[in-house]
């Protein structure tokens, strides 16, 4: 019997709490169990990379609405002195096109089923950072994983609450559907959607685990997982093919940053939206800040943001296929004549509205000075909505990204990786490193990152009071959705100003992020974990 019946999202009080201090290893991610066995890694011995590999897989299983083994994955590594960059997204199948969508009766990219799968590249992810950088075998950094899939945990309340929401918007649409039949047995077994306090467990995602674990992911693009898949997206008239998942490895690419007040701000360069970000950087350090909490402070940020967006709409995709150069558009005579565009009234940018995204960040540090920014995402929540029987992968919707018009830069091609909203972030100073930052969450993404570094360099904040900071979002045209505990005199100036301000009902939208910094002379870490999420920082 349950003597203690209660509502695990209502606090009627606000909620507060500290940065977290550790010397000899850190671990923030949105889930208590996946910081823990972060943590469980590095205590056996286990370095940085090791413990976000292992977050990342028990992610799979704790958070599936926003990230999966059939996902992709992009990482920032502080290794050696020096910082590297992965980008494990995957491209669009040789057979996908735009004539072939158009004569399957398509005129955009659908946003379920088999059609907008692109090749997933989370599991080629873990493989290459643990044979680069790990000190343990993917046996051990995913056994924590296998170990939630098949005993199974009780979900926490922002995943339940999510969880919910998109398997009953799917079962809308979907349910009965057979390509579908596997989604719903996975994620609402017996017909019962697991609610937050609920345990739910998934033996074929720990099989599936363990062959990628012991094969080092060849299972997955070269052997059993990919015979399964193959057979599934073939019957179901999918692009993706064994070929496709064989042809597939990630790629290791040079970081690209901006110098922002005396820090370096580093992200993925194209075709992640990294350079949103840092274009949006680029902007507002020409503008003095006073203070935080003020309408000229916000205003400026966001008419930054829109305009950054503007060109990373229009430019990125493929880095094969970009037009405009990264170093043109981050070069600092193109954000003197940008900011010409900032005034005191809105821009009205060329853009379309900006969809949501579920997505999983993650950051670790170790005692050596190791430190990882990871970021892993099935797009929308549970992306495709496709879950191969027998298996537990549910595959990503990345393809929908892609543009049907064959003149826009981000055109879909066959074999061409489309624009991507997955971003870790990384800031040093004088060329040692200060820590990795990021805010998942769609394209609230470039948006969180500027919010939370200007809240930590220009406002000196700490990290979890850069992150619990109240926050806008900029949606579309001059839409601006601002959080529940947003100053309202603030955000009645703004309006005043020509932005369309939206009041959200909760803050779930806003994204969720993760931030460890380093102290340079003493090597403690001050790490923090996202107040919107259920998440913590476990340290040692």
């Amino acid at each position: 019997m349950n003597y203690l019946s209660f509502d695990p999202l209502y606090n009627p009080y606000g909620s507060f709490q500290m940065p977290v201090y550790g010397k000899k290893g850190m671990v923030a991610t949105s889930h208590p169990l996946a910081a823990q066995a972060g943590l469980d890694i590095l205590k056996r011995g286990g370095n940085a990379v090791d413990a976000a590999i292992g977050a990342a897989a028990s992610l799979t299983v704790l958070e599936p609405n926003s990230t999966s083994i059939g996902g992709d994955a992009f990482a920032l590594v502080w290794h050696g002195g020096r910082l590297y960059g992965l980008n494990a997204s995957g491209p669009a199948p040789k057979g996908m096109s735009i004539d072939a969508l158009r004569q399957a009766g398509y005129s955009k990219i659908p946003e379920w089923g088999v059609l907008p799968v692109t090749v997933p590249g989370t599991p080629a992810a873990w493989q290459a950072l643990s044979e680069k950088f790990g000190r343990l075998p993917l046996t051990e950094s995913l056994e924590p994983a296998i170990r939630y899939a098949e005993e199974g945990f009780p979900l926490s309340p922002v995943i339940g609450y999510n969880w919910k929401l998109w398997v009953e918007r799917i079962a809308a649409k979907l349910e009965g559907q057979e390509p579908f039949d596997a989604f719903f047995e996975t994620f609402a077994p017996g017909g019962r959607i697991p609610e937050a306090g609920m345990l739910w467990k998934s033996p074929d995602h720990a099989r599936t685990l363990q062959l990628i674990a012991q094969t080092k992911a060849e299972a997955f693009y070269r052997g059993e997982l990919a015979e399964q898949i193959g057979a599934f997206m073939k019957r179901y008239d999918g692009f993706l093919s064994q070929e496709d998942l064989a042809s597939y490895a990630p790629e290791w690419v040079e970081p690209i940053s901006v110098n922002y007040r005396g820090f370096d701000v580093w992200e993925i360069p194209p075709n992640g939206q990294g350079l949103v970000a840092l274009m949006a950087l680029n902007l507002v350090k020409g503008f003095d800040f006073a203070e935080k909490d003020c309408v000229e402070t916000c205003h400026k940020q966001i008419e930054a943001m829109k305009l950054s967006f503007e060109e990373g709409f229009r430019y990125i995709t493929d880095s094969r296929k970009m037009k405009v150069p990264v170093q043109q558009l981050l070069s600092e005579e193109h954000a003197n004549n940008r900011r010409q565009l900032i005034t005191d009234r809105i821009y009205n940018p060329d853009l379309s509205s900006l969809p949501n995204g579920g997505t999983v960040y993650l950051a670790a540090a170790d005692g050596e000075g190791n430190m990882v920014s990871f970021i892993q995402s099935n797009y929308k929540a549970f992306g495709s909505a496709i879950v191969i029987p027998g298996t537990g992968i549910n595959l990503q919707n990345r393809g929908m990204d892609f543009s049907m018009n064959p003149n826009h830069d981000n055109a879909l091609e066959p074999g061409k990786k489309t624009y991507h909203t997955i971003i870790p972030g990384f800031l040093t100073k004088g060329g040692q490193p200060v820590g990795p930052f990021g805010v998942m969450g769609g394209y609230m993404q470039p948006q969180g990152h500027l919010q939370i570094l200007m809240n930590t360099i220009d406002f000196r904040m700490n990290p979890q009071a850069a992150l619990d900071a109240p926050r806008w979002q900029w949606r579309e045209n001059n839409t601006l959705e601002l959080e529940p505990s947003f100053p309202n005199h603030i955000a009645e100036a703004l309006a005043r100003k020509g932005h369309h301000v939206v009041r959200a009902t909760n803050s779930y939208g806003f994204g969720r992020g993760q931030i460890i910094w380093r102290d340079a002379e003493t090597g403690v870490y001050a790490g923090a974990s996202e107040s919107r999420a259920d998440g913590q920082v476990a340290a040692w």
